[in-house]
């Protein structure tokens, strides 16, 4: 506990340090040791997909359970042993193939489906469906859910001041009233319309081999047709959408549709944001007070709005990663070069500030109430605005020109 405490104290990024009891989850999909994990994934799963295809001798059922135990049941010190071998080969799939061939070697002993441990893969065949599945997966378990929170718990204070009236402001201006539930469903509506587009977009893969042509599959298996077996392997085992044309690298527009998604819900969050923090501002709505926090070093009357600006910059810099994403990761030189890799190791970062704005905002929306006796006298100063309900109705009566004369 201690040592991880002081880890969190020495973090270069606040997701490792400040933040990490709010995002740790996020690590089992996108830390290296769970890269390593997911890679390993697909290395066993293909193997497999080799032997039900019968392109190599079929795997016993026992021998199958047993390859899928090294994913399953991997370990810190199974990653740090690839990286101990990685230290050697600069090359860490490579490092990973020679784990996986040295542990079914353990399991099985001298066997000659060893061999086609990655075979005729590159190693984007690897990462280009390891990475989505991590996404996949954090997206599912991790981000839907937290976002499923957050929209139901805007949709109950909805339902519970739906019928407050409420000031509303246009341009900055006092204008025709509006209910207080009925501002809040606006932002439930914009999300779930975004929260369902999202759902519906697949997660891409890339697979292969060196050029995108499964060239080393056809030439070792002529007869074999790999275009099948490879949309097989990555739609039905492992759950992904195989782009069909590609280069050595999966081409990540695929990808770039699902961040672009992200930063539209983010960009809605940050309007609620700044709405709720004007709200709070004209005192519509007080917070929750908590006798042992500090609101101000200096002022200790105040209560400021800080959960709603926390998440309000963490959306912003979460959004400037996913807008970097889609702008970088689309484009490669010729058949590929390196520099997606380097930004793809970055892909939790944007994911987990955007889990500590979720949080923060949740935590803001349970500390507001209404100040109801404020909202009323603002109506009740304002009360020019009905002018609007008046004109409108002088007109259905005949009245001759009934905004000039209201005006």
């Amino acid at each position: 506990m201690e040592l991880h405490f002081q880890q969190q104290l020495t973090a270069i990024s606040p997701i490792d340090g400040r933040y990490y009891d709010k995002v740790n989850s996020l690590s089992e999909y996108f830390s290296e040791f769970a890269l390593i994990r997911y890679r390993l994934l697909v290395e066993v799963e293909y193997l497999l997909a080799l032997s039900d295809a019968k392109i190599i001798a079929p795997f016993s059922a026992e021998e199958q359970t047993k390859l899928r135990q090294l994913y399953q049941d991997f370990q810190i010190q199974d990653a740090k042993e690839i990286k101990a071998n990685e230290a050697i080969t600069n090359h860490d799939v490579k490092a990973l193939e020679n784990f996986l061939k040295t542990k079914i070697k353990i399991l099985l002993g001298e066997d000659p489906r060893i061999e086609f441990v990655h075979f005729g893969l590159t190693s984007q065949d690897i990462n280009n469906t390891a990475i989505p599945l991590s996404l996949k997966y954090a997206m599912q378990e991790v981000y839907f859910p937290l976002l499923e929170k957050l929209i139901t718990t805007l949709e109950q204070l909805a339902g519970q001041w739906r019928s407050v009236p409420m000031l509303a402001y246009t341009h900055g201006q006092p204008a025709s009233p509006t209910v207080v539930g009925k501002e809040i469903y606006v932002f439930v509506e914009r999300i779930r319309k975004q929260q369902i587009a999202l759902q519906e977009l697949p997660f891409p893969a890339k697979f292969g081999g060196a050029t995108g042509n499964l060239n080393a599959h056809y030439a070792a298996f002529p007869n074999i047709h790999w275009t099948e077996f490879a949309n097989r392997f990555v739609e039905k085992n492992l759950g992904l959408t195989r782009s069909q044309t590609t280069t050595q690298i999966e081409h990540y527009d695929g990808l770039a549709s699902i961040f672009d998604n992200l930063r539209r819900i983010n960009v809605i969050l940050i309007d609620l944001c700044r709405d709720f923090w004007m709200y709070i501002s004209k005192a519509y709505f007080r917070q929750k007070l908590n006798p042992d926090e500090i609101g101000s070093s200096a002022m200790p009357h105040k209560v400021n709005p800080i959960d709603f600006e926390n998440a309000e910059g963490n959306l912003a810099y979460s959004n400037a990663i996913f807008d970097f994403f889609s702008n970088k990761l689309p484009v490669s030189r010729l058949q590929r070069d390196l520099t997606d890799s380097t930004v793809l190791r970055n892909l939790g970062v944007p994911l987990a500030h955007t889990l500590v704005s979720f949080q923060s905002i949740l935590k803001g929306l349970n500390k507001v109430e209404l100040n109801e006796h404020i909202l009323r006298q603002d109506l009740e100063n304002h009360w020019v605005v009905i002018a609007e309900g008046i004109q409108t109705i002088l007109r259905r009566e005949g009245y001759p020109q009934p905004y000039e004369a209201l005006k």
